[in-house]
């Protein structure tokens, strides 16, 4: 009798888990309260036991998949028991077949020789996992399934249609056999390396498999028997495997990846899922691949520091043919652009942005700003903000901070650089001054003017471009009313600042009087910095520019 097997109730409020790891193989033979499969559920893995025995006769689900309570995952034959040879877990299915003393060679005999096709009619199941594709392509869509359960296959007959985003590619067979299982379905996302199909290759002499070698290359041709089509890394026949190589199911080599089960504590999943990682792809470095916690920080820090263009997770679609429409002229991005498209498209896509607005009254501040330039010495507004800022980063310690999200930590720095965004020819570049806290006015503006001049003369060093700590962007000389600008990461919080303009304002008499407002804007990630602080800090710099007659201005 054919039973259904569902997964049981397996704790109180548990409705769902993952199959991390399946246990049996379609053929075995199994003993009640035996493991069928590893669950794992938000709470813990758990090891779900069968509920009759059997033998298995098919597995409707793979590791990695998530399943319902009362989901069928497996069928079992309740009645095969008696009749069925035991069978060792780890055996594959084709050993689980009852021998065939008739059709096995003598024990004295010779195994064959690496190209010679093995008689007999036996049969081999085979894990058909998805091949290496490209450089740098991991994964990709089954957008078509072009063979069918209990079709018979050529080698190189095309299996499926894997698309990229480079390309769409068609997946060959490595062997000639029977199509016994499919395991992915049309539109699913498939990885390298993942099991999508089980083939039964022909090991006899009508054209299958044949016999080779443990390491024997997976690419040459069989060197002779001329009558051979396959190469030598078909697997080997049940009747000429050793005990050794018993102890797995066979898999073809090339070009198919081998990859291990995904061994990981719940807690372990739980991170990586927190941070937006596949555990799948994460390389475990504990016992038998295990992964751990620090296994994920470090995946998670690898993709951080790999490059901005690497990780903004953002597919282009291409661009339609313009000509059509008119004349066109193509010019190609000089370095300065490119980095910035790259930068600014990993800070939008990595930083949860929020944008904070406000206007301050510089009448007092701009009349000490008049009142101190001279011809050969002009005070422009940036350093002063400059100042208030090191202030406010000082009184708000969350604003001068970076996120580390591979530990899990957020980095408080003792220092306040303020770089300042400059507007060049060749495109936006954001030099950085040191230990503005520590500096007058005047000096910070003298440092700013040599920067910006160095910016536009292309004499900028990486080194003047690194350590700063928050950004100041000023489009008042432009004009515009307020923007939002984009943090510059690794930093977390960013100033805009936009033109000045005369507005009428109440007084504290209550005297309407004309007051010069500048327009601010103030954008943080919302990680590490709430709405109320960053309502405050933008309050602090306001209040702070109102009262110019308390900073520090220092030699001129």
């Amino acid at each position: 009798m054919l039973t259904e097997f569902k997964i049981p109730e397996v704790g109180e409020n548990i409705t769902s888990g993952t199959a991390v790891k399946i246990n049996v193989t379609v053929g075995q033979t199994v003993k009640k309260d035996q493991s069928l499969l590893e669950l794992e559920t938000d709470k813990a893995t758990i090891e779900v036991p069968s509920s009759v025995a059997g033998v298995v006769k098919e597995i409707l689900i793979k590791a990695g998949d998530k399943v319902n309570v009362g989901q069928v995952v497996m069928k079992i034959d309740t009645d095969a028991t008696a009749t069925a040879a035991p069978v060792k877990p780890a055996v594959a299915p084709a050993a689980a077949q009852p021998a065939a003393p008739a059709a096995a060679p003598a024990p004295t005999t010779a195994a064959p020789s690496l190209a010679q096709p093995v008689k007999g009619g036996a049969t081999t199941l085979i894990e058909f996992k998805i091949p290496e594709v490209g450089e740098n392509i991991t994964s990709g869509t089954a957008v078509k399934i072009n063979v069918a359960v209990g079709q018979s296959v050529k080698k190189d007959q095309s299996l499926l249609e894997m698309e990229t985003d480079k390309a769409t590619i068609e997946v060959p067979s490595p062997v000639a056999g029977v199509i016994k299982e499919i395991l992915v379905k049309e539109g699913t996302k498939v990885t390298v390396g993942q099991i999508v199909m089980k083939i039964e290759a022909s090991t006899g002499a009508s054209g299958g498999a044949t016999a080779s070698a443990p390491k024997a290359p997976t690419t040459a041709p069989a060197p002779s028997a001329p009558t051979a089509t396959d190469t030598a890394s078909a697997p080997v026949p049940a009747q000429t495997v050793s005990p050794a190589t018993q102890q797995s199911a066979p898999v073809v080599q090339s070009p198919i990846i081998v990859t291990k089960d995904v061994a990981a504590a719940p807690s372990v999943r739980r991170l990586a899922r927190e941070l937006g990682l596949n555990v799948g792809e994460i390389a475990g470095t504990g016992p038998s691949g295990r992964i751990s916690k620090e296994d994920v920080k470090a995946h998670a820090k690898k993709i951080i520091t790999s490059g901005p263009a690497a990780d903004s997770g953002i597919a282009t679609p291409p661009l339609p043919d313009f000509a059509k429409y008119g004349q066109v002229e193509r010019k190609a991005m000089n370095n300065i652009r490119k980095k910035t498209a790259e930068h600014l498209s990993h800070a939008w896509t990595a930083i949860p942005h929020v944008t904070q607005f406000d206007k301050a009254d510089i009448t007092a501040l701009e009349k000490l700003r008049k009142e101190q330039s001279k011809p050969e010495r002009k005070l422009s507004i940036t350093p002063f903000l400059m100042k208030v800022i090191a202030a406010a980063l000082h009184k708000f310690p969350q604003f001068n901070t970076s996120v580390d999200m591979a530990s899990g930590e957020i980095i408080y720095k003792q220092y306040f650089n303020i770089g300042i965004a400059v507007d060049t020819p060749n495109g936006l570049v954001v030099p950085v001054i040191r230990d503005v806290g520590k500096k007058g006015i005047f000096e910070l503006s003298d440092e700013l003017n040599t920067l910006a001049q160095k910016a536009r003369d292309k004499k900028l060093t990486i080194e003047d471009m690194r350590g700063g700590s928050f950004t100041i962007s000023n489009l008042g000389g432009i004009g515009g009313t307020m923007f939002s600008p984009i943090v510059n990461w690794p930093e977390v919080a960013i100033l805009g600042v936009s033109r000045g303009q005369m507005e009428p304002k109440y007084n504290t008499a209550g005297e309407l009087v004309p007051s010069l407002m500048l327009p601010l804007s103030l954008s943080y990630d919302h990680r590490v910095i709430d709405g109320a602080d960053g309502a405050r800090f933008l309050r602090f710099i306001c209040e702070a520019v109102e009262q110019p007659f308390l900073m520090e201005l220092g030699n001129q």
